[in-house]
């Protein structure tokens, strides 16, 4: 069976190890549910398997640390300071955005560019998703200099509530090793309950329709194209208000893509 242990607040030795071995994939809790995670091709192959989630979406990046978000993605100064709001106030933060040429050309050559990005060569760079998997993602790029990338852990199209066996036999078996955290993830919307609370981090394109860096809005009106909000979840409020703090504008259009 796979094996099961507690978060104890600190890095996981056993999640670490899991994961430095070729192929590894374990199911880590997050600030708004279980994620299933990877670190290479092979193991982004056993997690599309094990969700049985269709190709043609692709895993998210998890980033441990600004030095990491700032190494592998193009940024301009209102983007950058933009995530850093978010960072110092530990927000949760998903942005579609462009991959800096070197760190693309710096990818293992393995196929893994088919999971992780779009037909665009985009990818949805997270921040602040709850200290478990960042105590992973920010010892295994500044160790290792590898990447998380991670999904949901639950069938697809259904939601896993926060709780571990809301992953699923299918899931749960095909892992390496499950990291429990019900008690954290519950923590973090303690006013919600398993029906109310939000299942996911709000997401933000900052891209165009072909995948460029919208530009700098310099304090201007109307400039187009602009940052969009392609979904909704943690602390959307929290979020909206520093896009209008930030951005003079932005749009919401929940659900347009991804």
């Amino acid at each position: 069976m796979t094996q099961h242990i507690q978060w104890h607040k600190t890095l996981s030795t056993e999640g670490l190890a899991a994961l430095q071995q070729p192929g590894g994939v374990i199911v880590c809790p997050t600030k708004v549910g279980y994620i299933i995670m990877a670190t290479d091709k092979a193991g982004l192959e056993r997690k599309f398997d094990a969700k049985e989630r269709k190709r043609n979406k692709p895993v998210v990046v998890l980033c441990g640390s600004m030095e990491q978000l700032r190494a592998l993605v193009q940024l301009n100064p209102e983007i950058e300071a933009f995530y850093q709001k978010h960072w110092d106030e530990d927000i949760l933060l998903g942005c579609i955005l462009p991959w800096r040429a070197d760190a693309k050309a710096a990818l293992t050559k393995d196929g893994r560019e088919e999971l992780m990005m779009d037909k665009r060569g985009t990818s949805c760079f997270v921040i602040k998703f709850g200290l478990p998997g960042e105590q992973l993602a920010e010892y295994l790029w500044r160790s290792e200099g590898k990447m998380i990338y991670a999904s949901s852990a639950n069938p697809s199209g259904k939601g896993n509530r926060g709780k571990v066996q809301g992953i699923g036999e299918r899931i749960e078996s095909k892992v390496d090793l499950v990291i429990e955290a019900d008690d954290y993830i519950a923590s973090i919307q303690p006013d919600k309950t398993v029906e109310t609370r939000y299942e996911q981090g709000v997401m933000v394109s900052m891209v165009d329709k072909d995948g460029k860096l919208v530009p700098e809005q310099k304090g201007e009106r109307s400039v187009h194209p602009y940052p969009v909000v392609i979904r909704k979840g943690l602390a959307i409020d929290r979020i909206m208000m520093h896009l209008a703090d930030s951005f003079n504008t932005w749009d919401y259009r929940h659900g347009e893509y991804y």
